[in-house]
């Protein structure tokens, strides 16, 4: 058994915004000399590669962690989650606006029956949006409070890294202050060969469903309704992200129509897409949200328009309802449809 270090990873954010850039810096040069607490930098979370450097690293940490990323806490769990970066939800209490609940609306007390993850290890994982506050003394406190929490706690240290890495490949993510100097070479102009050989290799963004597995039912609708060959099953016939590059860049279509708001789309606009707390396609959200924003469409009628779009753009054949809406969704719609149209406004 082992005691109570903490590894704390900034997941950077993408492009070169000062203002997150200083963010980034001033909480990693903080946290840097503080006491049992390990610090480093990788590219933004949502865009790296399973065999990416940063993600090799990321499976190496061998005890409790923190990740700071640019994403909401949801998106930042099972982004993790998929890439076998798993362990029990460490809680915190730094919470962006998005993710607070507001007085004014009803409390939404949905229990989620999800199938759950897989091979959790006996540690913990603290997911923290890095919009929750612009004071980079906010994020200290909080990791602060973190690992006091783990200091009464023991783990298993876990011995493997996924992936078989090189040590080169991970020492650039043990030397946080020589990564920052490289980072602020090259925003300055100054850079060299050296400080290029020290950063993380570039990412491109990327486009793709993360399945929320404590929400996911396995009902297997998202496969049903996606004609892309996005989604697969695994040998535990789990829904799981197969061809994750098959998806078209901006589609958010099958979140849409997913009945449990279990998969998200980290990078769209709309919250509850993107991983905040709430819903897409349940009956338990205002009208704007139900019907997917002030063109009066439902969130269905909008996932099907989504889906033909890309259909055509793909040279194929537009099916609207005719493929992957179940009966019982159809019937849903119709009645709310008679319903609505019984009311006088």
């Amino acid at each position: 058994m082992a005691g109570s270090k903490v590894t704390v990873v900034i997941s950077q954010a993408q492009g070169r915004n000062p203002i997150k850039r200083q963010l980034e810096e001033d909480i990693a040069t903080a946290l840097i000399a503080e006491p049992g607490i390990d610090v480093s930098l990788v590219p933004h979370l949502y865009d790296m590669s399973q065999d990416h450097s940063g993600m090799l690293f990321l499976r190496s940490v061998p005890g409790n962690v923190v990740v700071l990323g640019w994403l909401y806490e949801r998106a930042i769990r099972w982004t993790l989650d998929r890439a076998n970066i798993r362990g029990k939800d460490g809680m915190t209490l730094l919470k962006s606006a998005d993710e607070e609940s507001d007085d004014d609306e009803e409390e939404d007390t949905r229990q989620y029956n999800g199938i759950g993850s897989v091979n959790v290890p006996n540690r913990r994982v603290y997911c923290i949006d890095m919009r929750a506050s612009e004071s980079a003394d906010a994020f200290v406190r909080e990791i602060r409070r973190i690992s006091e929490e783990n200091s009464v706690q023991t783990v298993d240290l876990m011995s493997w890294i996924g992936g078989s890495p090189q040590p080169e490949q991970l020492q650039r993510y043990l030397q946080p202050e020589r990564l920052l100097e490289a980072r602020r070479a090259f925003d300055s102009g100054s850079a060299t060969h050296v400080d290029k050989a020290t950063l993380p290799e570039d990412t491109g963004r990327r486009w793709y469903p993360v399945i929320d597995y404590s929400r996911c039912t396995n009902c297997m609708e998202c496969i049903d309704f996606c004609l892309f060959g996005v989604y697969g099953v695994d040998a535990l016939d789990r829904i799981l992200v197969e061809q994750q590059d098959n998806c078209k860049k901006g589609c958010p279509a099958c979140s849409r129509v997913c009945p449990e708001n279990a998969i998200i789309f980290p990078q769209h606009k709309q919250p509850a897409i993107a991983g905040a707390e709430g819903e897409v396609s349940g009956l338990k959200i205002d009208l704007t949200k139900l019907f997917g924003g002030d063109s009066g469409e439902s969130a269905v009628e909008m996932a099907i328009k989504e889906r033909d779009r890309e259909l055509i753009l793909d040279g194929r054949e537009a099916v609207g309802m005719s493929v992957g809406i179940k009966q019982k969704v159809r019937e849903e719609m119709d009645q709310l449809i008679a319903d609505l149209d019984a009311l006088e406004f």
